[in-house]
């Protein structure tokens, strides 16, 4: 699996361009030209959009999170944190580093947010999770960027025998968002499932990018991203799944499928499978539309107006990404989300 692109907020020539192909849709070196003023500390009040689901909350600010080491869990029992990014300085750059660790056996849930208080700010956010023989990570992010602002989050994930990662991803894009994952699939009985939902209007931008490589035995991986874009929007979904020779058994499945509902939204997909293993089970589907006139129609006809009748439909396609939310106390603030912006 080829290294991601590292970023530099404070070397211009670290910026990617469209030339690079993995980032052809997300011309990063296009929108940022120079290095931004470096962001001012700030500190903000305990909450975000997990508050309720209580756990330990760490809470990054402009980059920085004082005395904060990273997110350990261990031992017995589920284990809850919420990691919070927020950007509170308008017009200024900031980047992170956080690393994740769950010990053999151990269970996290992860609640991660990305919290835009403030105008045109970039922020760049690099993640390193590690998950041990056994272990069960389930980690779902809520990504709330201004509309003005330019957003790039990388996790790296590697495996041990036996561990489960699941990730679910909601964002509302921004002016220029990036949301990737790069998994190390072990196989040896390890499960992956990956799933994203993009919900963009105005001139927002989101790429949901993944690679997943399947090293091992036996290794099972399952993928859904979904998304809705309107006006002058533009979605962006890359998945790659490789599956690497020795790799037999293999059993990986993708799909990704998205609405337009502007004249001049656009949505850009690129699912892709590298198979160099014999004896797999390996699928991808990708389908681009609109809404269903005639379910539309029947909707109006019964007497519901139609922007409430699109509504319901779009939640209708969109909810499934949300149902595969294991944890319930997750899967209902995705819910609500979801019903709130819609």
């Amino acid at each position: 699996m080829n290294a991601p692109v590292r970023i530099d907020l404070k070397d211009v020539s670290s910026f990617p361009t469209r030339r690079v192909e993995a980032w052809k849709y997300t011309d990063l070196h296009r929108a940022l030209r120079e290095t931004p003023p470096v962001s001012p500390h700030a500190e903000v009040a305990p909450g975000g959009p997990f508050a309720a689901l209580g756990g330990d909350e760490w809470t990054v600010v402009n980059g920085r999170c004082v005395g904060f080491a990273g997110v350990v869990a261990d031992g017995p029992g589920e284990q809850v944190a919420r990691l919070r990014f927020v950007s509170t300085a308008d017009g200024a750059g900031h980047q992170a580093r956080v690393t994740v660790e769950v010990g053999a056996g151990a269970s996290l849930l992860l609640l991660e947010s990305y919290e835009g208080q403030a105008a045109a700010y970039v922020s760049n956010v690099a993640l390193a999770i590690k998950l041990g023989a056994g272990a069960r990570l389930t980690r779902v992010v809520i990504e709330e960027d201004a509309a003005d602002a330019l957003s790039v989050s990388v996790a790296e994930v590697t495996m041990g025998k036996g561990a489960r990662f699941a990730q679910t991803v909601l964002t509302t894009g921004a002016k220029l968002q990036r949301h990737e994952t790069r998994l190390a699939h072990p196989g040896e009985g390890a499960e992956v499932r990956i799933d994203g939902l993009y919900l963009l209007d105005g001139a927002r931008h989101a790429d949901l990018t993944s690679v997943v490589s399947h090293a091992g035995l036996n290794g099972v991986t399952s993928q859904l991203t979904k998304g809705v874009v309107r006006d002058t929007a533009r979605g962006v979904f890359q998945g790659k799944i490789i599956v690497e020779r020795g790799a037999d058994g293999t059993d990986a499945r993708m799909g990704h499928h998205a609405l337009i509902l502007g004249e001049r939204a656009e949505v850009d997909a690129k699912p892709e499978l590298e198979i160099y293993a014999d004896d797999v089970q390996c699928a991808h589907g990708n389908t681009v539309g609109n809404l269903d006139e005639a379910a539309l129609f029947y909707m109006q006809q019964r007497g519901l107006p139609v922007d409430e009748a699109r509504a319901l439909l779009t939640q209708a396609f969109l909810i499934e990404v949300v149902d595969r939310i294991e944890h319930d106390g997750a899967r209902e603030v995705a819910r609500e989300w979801l019903t709130a912006r819609l």
